[in-house]
Formats: structure tokens, sequence, C-alpha cells
């Protein structure tokens, strides 16, 4: 089984999966980042589109939000919501977008489960404007989640968030400044910054 063909699978009963604490979590971690108004937002991973309620909020209605998933099942339940977030299937390895489109980028729940993260690190970078800013985040702790994907098993056994270490190397090496770096009971957040040409 592909991550495409466990996603399809699993879209039906995602929304099931969430919980209020979970999604007041995100609510302060979205909150938290201060995102501009008409900021141009990349929601990649967006599944059935838990953040769709937070972003509008977050940029007063005004920025051009969009949310991106390998997933063609878990789009459609993100879309039947009515909320206004253009979506868009693709995989992160590979962005089917221009690049420098987006002010911010934010991986919720997603980054275990790309292959080859330094690839989809480095596309993500690409799709950023120069001082642009890339969120990595979870509602849980990097053990946790690491933990939940072991017990799954399948295709998602191995998809585990990397330590402190090797997560500042990719993003480094993804020309990404990390800002913070926060692994906390109740979430795991990591801030970067798109560095520019002369750094």
């Amino acid at each position: 089984m592909t991550h495409r063909e466990f996603f399809d699978q699993s879209a039906a009963q995602w929304d099931a999966w969430e919980n209020e604490e979970t999604r007041a979590r995100l609510r302060d971690i979205i909150t938290a980042l201060n995102i501009a108004p008409e900021a141009d937002v990349l929601d990649v991973g967006c599944g059935t589109g838990i953040l769709f309620p937070l972003l509008p909020q977050a940029t007063n209605d005004k920025g051009h939000l969009v949310g991106l998933d390998i997933s063609g099942e878990m789009l459609v339940r993100a879309q039947s919501k009515g909320y206004r977030v253009m979506c868009v299937q693709g995989d992160a390895q590979d962005l089917p977008l221009v690049a420098q489109s987006f002010d911010w980028i934010i991986c919720n729940a997603v980054l275990p489960h790309f292959p080859d993260k330094l690839r989809a690190l480095r596309e993500l970078a690409r799709a950023l404007r120069e001082g642009g800013t890339l969120v990595i985040c979870h509602a849980n702790s990097r053990q946790t989640i690491n933990e939940i994907h072991r017990s799954v098993g399948g295709v998602i056994a191995n998809d585990t968030i990397p330590d402190v270490n090797e997560m500042r190397a990719l993003l480094e090496q993804a020309h990404l400044a990390p800002l913070e770096m926060q692994d906390a009971p109740d979430r795991y957040v990591v801030v970067a910054r798109k560095m520019t040409k002369d750094e």
C-alpha cells in the first residue's frame, strides 16, 4: 500500500479521530504565529481541512489560502466544508506550484509521512518567498507522534519526526534557518525562515 492509498482509505474516518483538545492546541499554535493579514498561506498535507477554519481568521479573511494534499479523498472532504481555501492535489516532494508564491507554509501532522524529507523541505523552500516562514507542527510531542505511527503500522510504521539535530540539519540543507524548535507534551512546533540569497 502507498501513502496515497492509506490516506484515501482513511479519509472517511479522519474527522472522527480528531477531538476538541487537538483542535484547541492547533488553534493556539496558529494564533501564536501572528500571521499578517493578507498573507499568502499554503497548508501542506491539509487532509480533511482541520486548519481551514483557523487560517481565514489568522489572515483576517483577506489572505490567499491554498490547501495541498496527496490524497484526493481527503481533499473531497476538505472542499465539502465550504471554507475559502483553494485545494490542490499534489506531492510535497514535487510541488505543482510556482516558486516564491507563499509568505507562510504550514505542515501540520504531515512531515513524518514524506519519504524524502530533505527533498520535500527543499521544495517547500522553493515555494516560499525570501524571508517567508515554514511551520512544522503537531498537537502532540515528537515521541507520542512516533509511537502512534509505529502502533498503526503498515505503510506509516516508520514515519517519524527526526530528532532535533537531524531536523536542524535538514532545515539548513534546505536553506531554511531554524527560529524555534519546541517539543512539549502537548505540541511539537518548528518555525524556520527562508534564507535570503546573501545568507
